[in-house]
């Protein structure tokens, strides 16, 4: 039985921001002074059984969440956030909250399966992004050809790539370094071609800022650079790109190289093969087509190899999603959020397992 000897102030704090609430905000839904959650927080004293009881249910939390250990939480100065200007507090705070989650999450399944290890090289000496890109190819193997799924690819080298689910075009991903293992959250609900640049912009990130540095808009900018030659190699583009009179000719190329229109068009660009002016003009018809908003001929959503094969084996040994959730002491939701759009395989199975037995042997080794 839970006593307030273990309530965990930090883990309320944590469930507050995942849900982008204020102290006020919170304060105001459960009817207590802000002065008081404030306390809460703070560890000045516990709230009671009752009190709990209504955080619990405002913060969409069981109440076993807030029992227990500290959970590893991302801190701002530690993700590269893209379109970190866009965001507001709020956003930024329950994409973290998301990382948080990922976190526990992945401990949880360390716990039980070997996963590849990390084969990220630091690049941030490389003469620019662009040669960073080109080393990164020739290292992994994979020359100059199409990358056919980003996402695979990365998992195979010891990223793990997690779901953030937000309904907002304000946050696309970010990306962190936890102890020797990387990670990248992206919002699954963009384009598939806005995945895969997304996922390329924060392996950008991973080999060049490892140690964090440069921050902001020039980070922002290397990165993009990094996303651009790694997904579109200069040395085949060339030799593939065609006269241009219109976006006509780019459709077949954007299914190649699996990236957007505008993407495409800014690489031609950037390597010279368009002139600024012809830059422009095809800028122009993006827009007015509407090729901004929504991308023509949008490829199939790449989604997780490791996180498929995990869940598939716990669904043969009878894991549920709820037994999962509940080991976690999250809600189900949390769950669900943090694989949307990369699985598309169900959880649920017949069986019984017990979250309080502790670790069980691997039975599977994730090879990507």
């Amino acid at each position: 039985m839970m006593t307030d000897v273990l309530f965990n102030p930090s883990r309320l704090t944590l469930a507050r921001k995942r849900r982008g609430l204020t102290m006020l905000k919170l304060a105001s839904l459960i009817g207590v002074e802000p002065r008081s959650l404030s306390a809460y927080e703070n560890g000045e004293f516990r709230p009671e059984h009752d009190r709990l009881a209504e955080l619990a249910k405002a913060l969409c939390f069981p109440q076993t969440f807030f029992f227990g250990d500290d959970l590893d939480e991302p801190t701002p100065d530690i993700a590269s956030f893209r379109a970190l200007s866009k965001m507001t507090a709020s956003q930024r705070d329950t994409a973290l909250g998301a990382g948080a989650m990922a976190l526990m999450l992945n401990n949880w399944i360390e716990a039980r399966f070997e996963l590849p290890h990390a084969e990220l090289p630091d690049l941030s000496r490389e003469a620019s992004p662009e040669a960073a890109a080109q080393t990164l190819r020739y290292l992994w193997g994979i020359g100059e050809w199409p990358i056919k799924n980003v996402v695979h690819l990365l998992e195979s080298k010891g990223v793990r790539v997690f779901s953030l689910s937000l309904d907002t075009a304000d946050v696309d991903a970010f990306s962190l370094w936890r102890q020797c293992t990387p990670f990248i959250f992206l919002n699954t609900r963009k384009s598939a071609e806005h995945g895969r640049f997304d996922a390329a912009h924060e392996l950008g990130h991973l080999v060049l800022h490892r140690h964090g540095s440069p921050q902001g808009r020039a980070a922002e900018k290397e990165a993009n650079a990094f996303a651009s030659a790694f997904l579109m190699p200069r040395a085949n583009l060339l030799t593939q790109a065609p006269r241009l009179t219109g976006l006509a000719p780019l459709m077949p190329l954007k299914k190649l190289w699996g990236v957007s229109l505008a993407a495409l068009v800014y690489r031609l660009h950037k390597i010279g093969v368009i002139s600024h002016w012809h830059y422009q003009t095809l800028y122009v018809e993006l827009s007015s087509r509407g090729y901004r908003k929504k991308e023509p001929y949008e490829g199939q959503r790449e989604t997780s190899q490791v996180l498929q094969k995990v869940f598939a084996a716990l669904r043969r040994e009878g894991v549920t999603k709820r037994e999962i959730a509940r080991d976690l002491c999250i809600p189900e939701e949390e769950l669900e959020q943090l694989i949307f759009g990369l699985t598309i395989m169900g959880l649920e199975g017949a069986g019984k397992f017990s979250g309080c037995s502790g670790p069980r042997n691997a039975t599977l080794r994730i090879v990507c």
